[in-house]
């Protein structure tokens, strides 16, 4: 118990996918201009990267390792993902209309989103059993919603100030990302 958990703390704090692996940038800048939907999206997120980390661990033990074909990894995780969040997608469509429009490209960029691959290709290279695999993944989404709602909030408060001339719009919001970057360096004595 105390590696699962020390598995999701350092997946989702000490290498958040975000702001230390900087992977998944595009929907974490696009999106964090509001709460809501940062906060939608990090949801999606947790359940995507979990969902994926467990299909790609089963798929990967259960048949492309006894078969040989390690090399098809790649290809597989990335079908499974799209079909999650093809699943996600038609599930927020029908539910929630008003989120699913507010989200834009990036629900559906969570298929291209390299966090979402990059972690179930980690989880196999540090050769995760399905419980640790599943922890990872959902450390992960934790991580990445943390960040995106922090981003979020604290884009929302830069709004309300006047930021000079040349900072304001991108190059305000990536120096932000930045200092949360280095703030998060912090928790790296977190897990010994």
């Amino acid at each position: 118990m105390k590696s699962i958990i020390l598995i999701i703390v350092s997946t989702a704090f000490v290498n958040n996918v975000v702001l230390n692996q900087f992977l998944g940038i595009c929907s974490f800048l696009g999106v964090s201009k509001q709460m809501k939907a940062s906060a939608s999206l990090g949801v999606a997120v947790i359940f995507v990267i979990t969902l994926a980390s467990a299909a790609a661990n089963l798929l990967y033990s259960l048949l492309l390792e006894p078969l040989g074909m390690d090399f098809m990894k790649t290809i597989v995780f990335i079908l499974v993902i799209a079909a999650l969040v093809q699943i996600v997608e038609m599930f927020l469509k029908k539910k929630s209309p008003g989120l699913y429009k507010s989200l834009g490209i990036y629900l559906p960029l969570i298929t291209t989103n390299c966090a979402v691959l990059g972690i179930a290709l980690t989880n196999v290279q540090k050769e995760f059993n399905f419980i640790e695999s599943v922890a990872a993944g959902f450390g992960t989404g934790v991580g990445y919603t943390v960040a995106i709602v922090l981003l979020a909030g604290i884009r929302s408060r830069i709004n309300e100030e006047d930021v000079p001339a040349p900072l304001r719009g991108a190059p305000i919001v990536l120096i932000s990302a930045a200092l949360m970057s280095l703030a998060f360096m912090g928790f790296s004595e977190l897990v010994f």
